[in-house]
């Protein structure tokens, strides 16, 4: 009966109805009373305290009298019409003024005289005025079944107000909702946690923290919530963990062989860096442990992954296993196959490359080659996870740039062979500790946090429109030595709307600066067809061209060891991640690469930080640290496509600490009781299964 009740359709609700039920849908994703129940206010206004309009010394803050209506007039004509009336307590006069609603305003007004008005007051002219404030019964309060002292703002938007639900609609709706479902919401948490940490129940924080009678109240309601997002976040994921550990027995590799040794002694170009060991270590223990391996690979651009993944491929081969590489993009993948099969020329080894381009009579040769194991090493873009791509012994699977792929994908992957093929998912992504025991809390962590021997630091300059001149200088500078330039936009085509030095006229100043025959400038952008891209990466990658203008299609992968130089053109607009993959794509080599940051005069204070950040560090994770300090986690949310990360309260940069503390805590009780059998976890475990049973399970998977 009571699960019955908060899984009612919204439309059910009284005031709501199937078309703003609808709404509600399309917009906020709220389908049942449980839905709207946990669609938290963004802020409060503090409604707890009557003013005195003698008490006005400053503006900007909303703030509220009780008072009445003394007279009103509608002026101007037409679009110019206001309302316009004269409120006064017995301190003083306030003028308030609508534009809009003029009508129900004059209707409300003829009415009654005595409200409480609240809004943001202002001077001019040595007078105060409030535009279109909130007019409130004064006698509200004794009818309603929660304290309104602390007024909810809830997010909404221009679809849901023109349908009806703007915040103070939404807010009313949630009063009738409490009233009605306060009595069956059920707690989570055992007697004996609530109490030692001295947390609200469950009930009355879902109440405080939509309408709460303090500020008091009001932050410990906000505890409760985030401490239960984070920790049954934690609690699926390490169960998750345990049972992929105990249900998926994994291939066992037993062997270094000869692919590994031959690859090793002979014809590695470089010395791995300690870091790199460090990684094939723990994952040969992995792979040699008889469990189903599910492995992040975290590295700093250029930091040297994708030759740690070859060889525990190698490794995989030796074993007799066939092993696949799947990358986000055409360009990626084609690079990734191109620059394995130069690697591995010298050795009896068959690599083939798979993709929505490869043609129907390749396709069929290299999918029969595959089914009789014929291909060692199969590398592709989503192309792999095909019904048709069938494996005739899949032991080992490397996913690069893993958060451009879904869950779902990753999955069919792993269902190629009866015993699922260890996984290794890698990121150029660094992501602070704190962050990734959450993002990828079912999955074992190992980090390349070391640039191979011989690599410089990138230059970073930050350049403004004045320093135009002198960048050309230096393009050419760099180019007449036998270098390479990308220049990269944000835009394809110039904006009404954002004034930015877009990809097509910056390409009529580059053919004006650099012309023909001395120099020849290429052009990559997302609109272009795949082989229209390969083919002008290939030109670049080839020295055809030296300069190659780009949106940010390169931002990932792209490895042209002689390119030198990034130019990023309003650098403002990026993210500072972004920023940071861009300049990974120069410092490939062993010559001195820079990245030079051109931007508008006009910067945010935040865009200052970044740049700032840009130009005085080139370590992954100190950009990552301050890229979520500034910006939050919206952007890493994107890397669990599974629902992982939708907290609708806790925010894990703010929370840092409840982060910890709740893992820590997920961890003893699934230690102490891995299947949540004991009496005081029956919450918990109710609760988890109830999260699990929601989702489609395939976080389970990779």
């Amino acid at each position: 009966m009571q699960v019955d009740l908060l899984n009612t359709p919204i439309e059910y609700l009284k005031g709501v109805g199937p078309k703003k039920a609808e709404i509600f849908n399309k917009e906020f994703n709220i389908i049942t009373y449980n839905d709207l129940l946990h669609y938290y206010p963004y802020r409060h206004v503090d409604k707890s305290k009557i003013y005195k309009i003698s008490e006005l010394t400053s503006e900007g803050a909303f703030i509220q009298f009780r008072g009445r209506v003394r007279h009103f007039e509608i002026v101007g004509q037409q679009r110019a019409r206001r309302l316009v009336a004269q409120f006064s307590d017995d301190t003083g006069t306030i003028e308030l003024v609508w534009f809009n609603s003029i009508k129900w305003i004059e209707e409300l007004l003829l009415q009654r005289r005595e409200f409480i008005v609240f809004g943001k007051p202002t001077l001019f002219n040595r007078k105060w005025s409030m535009t279109h404030p909130e007019l409130i019964d004064p006698y509200m309060q004794q009818e309603s079944p929660v304290p309104l002292y602390f007024h909810p703002l809830y997010n909404t938007s221009e679809k849901a107000k023109k349908g009806g639900l703007d915040s103070k609609t939404i807010s009313k709706l949630v009063i009738s909702l409490i009233g009605q479902i306060k009595e069956v919401i059920t707690e989570t948490l055992s007697d004996e946690i609530i109490t030692s940490l001295k947390l609200l129940p469950r009930k009355e924080a879902l109440s405080q923290i939509h309408y709460p009678a303090n500020i008091d109240l009001l932050n410990k309601a906000t505890l409760r919530l985030k401490f239960d997002e984070l920790l049954f976040t934690q609690m699926k994921l390490l169960k998750m963990k345990l049972v992929v550990s105990q249900r998926f027995k994994g291939h066992v590799f037993s062997t270094v062989g000869d692919a590994f040794n031959t690859f090793f002694h002979n014809h590695l170009a470089f010395e791995l860096t300690n870091a790199q060991k460090r990684v094939i270590k723990e994952i040969r223990a992995d792979m040699g442990s008889g469990r189903q391996m599910n492995r992040l690979l975290q590295g700093d651009v250029g930091s040297g992954k994708t030759i740690t993944a070859l060889l525990l491929m190698l490794i995989a081969i030796d074993n007799g296993y066939q092993t696949c590489l799947m990358a986000p993009t055409e360009i990626l993948a084609r690079q990734h196959y191109d620059n394995i099969k130069r690697q591995l020329a010298k050795m009896n080894l068959r690599v083939e490359f798979l993709s929505g381009a490869t043609r129907s009579a390749g396709r069929k040769a290299i999918l029969t080659a595959l089914q009789n194991g014929e291909i060692d090493i199969l590398i592709g873009t989503h192309a792999l996870i095909e019904n048709s791509v069938i494996f005739k012994n899949l032991g080992f699977v490397v996913i690069d740039e893993q958060h451009r792929f879904g869950v779902e994908q990753r999955a069919k992957l792993w269902r190629k062979n009866k015993i699922p093929p260890h996984v290794l998912v890698m990121t150029a992504t660094p992501i602070p500790r704190t962050l990734a025991m959450t993002v990828y809390g079912d999955l074992d962590l190992s980090v390349i946090n070391e640039l191979p021997k011989g690599r410089k630091p990138i230059i970073t300059s930050h350049l403004f429109e004045k320093d135009r001149l002198r960048l050309f200088g230096f393009m050419k500078e760099q180019i007449d030595s036998g270098r390479q330039v990308f220049v990269v936009y944000p835009l394809i085509e110039e904006s009404e709307k954002m004034d930015l030095f877009a990809l097509m006229e910056g390409y009529d100043l580059m053919t004006e600066r650099f012309p023909l025959p001395n120099y020849a400038v290429g052009i990559v952008h997302g609109k272009m067809k795949p082989e229209e891209k390969d083919y002008e990466m290939q030109r670049f990658i080839n020295k055809e061209t030296q300069i190659l203008l780009s949106t940010t299609v390169i931002e990932v992968g792209i490895d042209v060891p002689n390119a030198t130089v990034m130019v990023i053109e309003n650098a403002e607009r990026f993210g500072l991640s972004q920023l940071h993959q861009l300049r990974g794509r120069v410092g490939r080599g062993g010559e001195q690469s820079y990245c030079l940051l051109m931007s508008s005069n006009k910067l945010t204070n935040e865009s200052k930080q970044r740049l700032s950040a840009m130009v005085g560090t080139n370590d992954g994770f100190e950009i990552a640290n301050i890229d979520l300090r500034l910006r939050g986690p919206g952007d890493l949310q994107g890397t669990r496509q599974s629902g992982m990360l939708d907290f609708k309260i806790a925010d894990l940069i703010r929370d840092e600490k409840l982060v910890i503390y709740t893992r820590d805590l997920a961890k003893k009780i699934l230690e102490d009781d891995p299947e949540l059998q004991k009496e005081k976890n029956w919450r918990i475990a109710r609760h988890l299964g109830e999260i699990i049973k929601k989702e489609q399970n395939w976080g389970m998977i990779s």
